[in-house]
């Protein structure tokens, strides 16, 4: 393919953002940071998806399916968490993942 990236560099910058996404999810103690994280990690797996969709088997539509179902689990849980989010604030006034380490209410 004339023009186009090669496929080693995108799986770089796809295992680039992946380790960027696992190291916000395990160092952060706030837990918004660690869901962004996550997003991150996610986001990656799609830009190797599509990738691998577009350099492998362009004519198909696997690749791109999986990619648009990653970004509606992606979505899913988002929203899940984010409500989490703010049921804990509620009820703990924080969301310092230090300081929520029991069940009690």
């Amino acid at each position: 393919m004339v023009g186009s990236v090669p496929l080693v560099w995108v799986l770089t910058l796809a295992a680039g953002l992946f380790c960027i996404g696992l190291f916000g999810a395990l160092s952060r103690r706030n837990i918004v940071g660690m869901l962004m994280g996550i997003e991150l990690m996610l986001n990656s797996v799609n830009i190797n998806l599509v990738a691998f969709w577009r350099y492998l088997q362009p004519t198909g539509t696997a690749g791109l399916i999986f990619a648009i179902f990653t970004i509606a689990v992606a979505a899913a849980e988002v929203a899940v968490g984010l409500a989490m989010v703010i049921a804990i604030y509620r009820a703990r006034l924080t969301i310092n993942a230090d300081e929520i380490d029991t069940l009690k209410g």
